[in-house]
């Protein structure tokens, strides 16, 4: 299970828009200059390869978490003593089990998840969210509506904390306006410390909770707390700066691991291979589940590791793809090889390129470069080796 980006660091790139001046002529200047290079990195020489045929390793993975909608809403202007925000998240997969979750975020930005004994959540996978994964509780909602409209969300969720304090979210929009959502790639920055993958989380239908026409309440322990607003109007309307999503894709690229690796036979991936001499290059490899699909394309195309010679150094470009709305991650990757060893990297060092189709985006992506560019932060290290036949892989994510 995937979270969602960090509340206080979203909340800082809107002030960011909020103070910055805006100078219509040169921001649609600027938006109109076409940045995008074609990418003519040449291909891995022949000469590098060793003179045999040996089996295709794929090095790469790209691991979707399932989830059906999900909400953030925050109330650090009028915290607990304990809790900041609730993220509340809808499960109903193989993989997790059917029913809601409650992310908790803590003001030491540790996390406690409270869920219901219908979901089987994998402790392991809360290391991507803030400093980490506090404690995880199976609780009993009295209230679990969770629902998203046409016209917005309808939330009552009421539980019990680990204190015994009751907890009740409130949300019921009936605003008859017209919404404007939009896709998100949501900026994690540093919402984690220690990653054990990179958290790529698409949201499709992204949009505010509106302050007109909303009832809206969070109650702890019998006192009521003020969610926080978005400081500047969006789309002509003034918002609470809680945020959802009832389409929310959720991949995870190459998490951590250590151990043996196999040969492609079959793969859950559509690979498209390139020959090159006597290897088989990786083009691109794509994923479609859940309606969506994920798509990794190298350029030129990723060389069979497990061919090259010792004492080589090549390099080239990547992408990652969901779909167009919620734009592309962009990067470089490397290869050495040494000693019997293979040494690959993987740095979105090109960050995220967002499809603003509207002025709102457009300038908020101009003047707050953070969300295009929290994905440099992150740095994929993997070493593998042969050993009696067999191919080892160990692999980290680190933040620079």
């Amino acid at each position: 299970m995937m979270k969602f980006f960090h509340i206080r660091y979203f909340y800082g790139l809107i002030i960011k828009v909020m103070i910055i001046p805006i100078f219509y002529i040169t921001l649609i200047f600027l938006l109109g200059c076409n940045t995008d290079k074609q990418n003519n990195a040449m291909k891995t020489p022949p000469a590098y390869y060793k003179q045999e045929n040996l089996p295709l390793y794929l090095p790469f993975s790209l691991h979707v978490d399932p989830m059906e909608k999900l909400l953030l809403v925050n109330f650090e202007k009028d915290p607990d003593r304990v809790y900041i925000g609730f993220e509340p998240q809808y499960f109903k997969d193989p993989e997790n089990g059917e029913g809601l979750l409650v992310i908790a975020w803590r003001k030491d930005m540790h996390i406690d998840v409270y869920h219901e004994s219908t979901l089987f959540p994998d402790p392991s996978k809360f290391d991507i969210a803030g400093k980490g994964l506090g404690c995880m509780q199976v609780v009993e909602f009295q209230k679990k509506k969770f629902e998203i409209f046409d016209n917005g969300v309808s939330v009552d969720i009421a539980f019990t904390d680990k204190f015994q304090r009751k907890i009740q979210v409130l949300i019921s929009e009936s605003n008859a306006k017209k919404r404007k959502p939009f896709g998100l790639l949501a900026p994690m920055g540093d919402a984690a410390s220690n990653p054990s993958s990179m958290p790529l989380v698409f949201l499709y239908d992204f949009y505010f909770v509106r302050r007109n026409q909303t009832l809206f309440n969070v109650i702890i322990d019998n006192r009521e707390h003020h969610p926080d607003k978005l400081p500047i109007p969006m789309d002509g309307a003034w918002m609470y700066f809680a945020r959802y999503s009832p389409d929310p894709f959720i991949v995870t690229f190459n998490p951590a691991q250590a151990g043996k690796i196999y040969p492609v036979l079959e793969s859950e991936y559509v690979i498209e291979l390139e020959k090159n001499g006597n290897g088989k290059e990786i083009k691109s490899l794509k994923k479609t589940t859940k309606g969506h699909q994920i798509s990794l394309t190298f350029f030129p195309a990723f060389p069979q590791f497990n061919l090259i010679q010792d004492g080589i150094m090549t390099a080239g470009k990547f992408e990652i793809m969901a779909e167009e709305s919620t734009g592309k991650v962009k990067g470089t990757y490397r290869i050495k090889t040494e000693e019997g060893k293979v040494h690959i990297s993987i740095n979105p060092d090109a960050g995220w390129e967002p499809k603003a189709d509207r002025l709102s985006l457009k300038f908020l992506y101009a003047f707050a470069k953070t969300f295009k560019n929290w994905p440099k932060s992150y740095e994929w290290s993997a070493t593998l080796k042969e050993e009696n036949g067999n191919w080892h892989m160990d692999s980290h994510w680190k933040k620079l």
